[in-house]
């Protein structure tokens, strides 16, 4: 069985809209959007470059899916993400999008989004990573079916935007693995006490 690794950077109030690029995401006004760029740093990016290579598949939700779609594919190189990203399967929940997806190695989950990403989960080895995908890690996280949450989480307030958990939102969870990076930012893994 595999298991299902949510990654996001996130705002000291949960906002994880638009982490990278202004334009990435102004859903709703937010006119936030690249606030984590000045926290990068190599802590980070090893850090980061780490819980990649303990992962065997993404899974996305359609919008981060289109996003990451239009950059990776042509993102110039040296970059240790690129390859790993472009190289790596790629599963998609939408009853949007329809085959061929543009971007290499990448599958199409139409249908039901929990019943098709537990079916994944069931039949797939090793970890199944989540980046961004808000929508999708709402809809997994009340179905159960996420193992792992690892948070980036930047020493800012964003007073706005999207959040990762939704309002009702409820578990109890477990630090299982935590770092701090040379400009704050804190990596903490957690796991849902079942």
């Amino acid at each position: 069985m595999g298991r299902i690794i949510v990654t996001n950077n996130i705002s000291l109030d949960g906002v994880m809209q638009a982490p990278g690029r202004p334009d990435e995401d102004t859903r709703g006004g937010f006119a936030h959007g690249g606030w984590s760029g000045p926290y990068n740093d190599d802590d980070k990016m090893r850090k980061m470059g780490e819980g990649m290579t303990r992962t065997s598949a993404m899974l996305f939700g359609r919008r981060t899916y289109e996003d990451f779609a239009a950059i990776w594919p042509h993102a110039p190189q040296p970059n240790p993400f690129t390859d790993r990203l472009n190289n790596t399967p790629k599963y998609v929940v939408s009853n949007t999008l329809q085959e061929p997806l543009p971007w290499m190695n990448s599958t199409l989950l139409a249908g039901d989004g929990v019943e098709s990403v537990g079916k994944l989960r069931a039949e797939h080895d090793g970890g199944i990573a989540v980046l961004g995908s808000g929508v999708l890690v709402q809809s997994l996280f009340r179905a159960g079916l996420i193992d792992a949450f690892v948070l980036v989480i930047h020493p800012l307030v964003l007073g706005a935007g999207r959040k990762l958990f939704a309002d009702d939102a409820f578990a109890k969870l477990e630090l299982v693995d935590s770092t701090t990076t040379s400009k704050g930012v804190v990596i903490a893994t957690y796991e849902p006490i079942r």
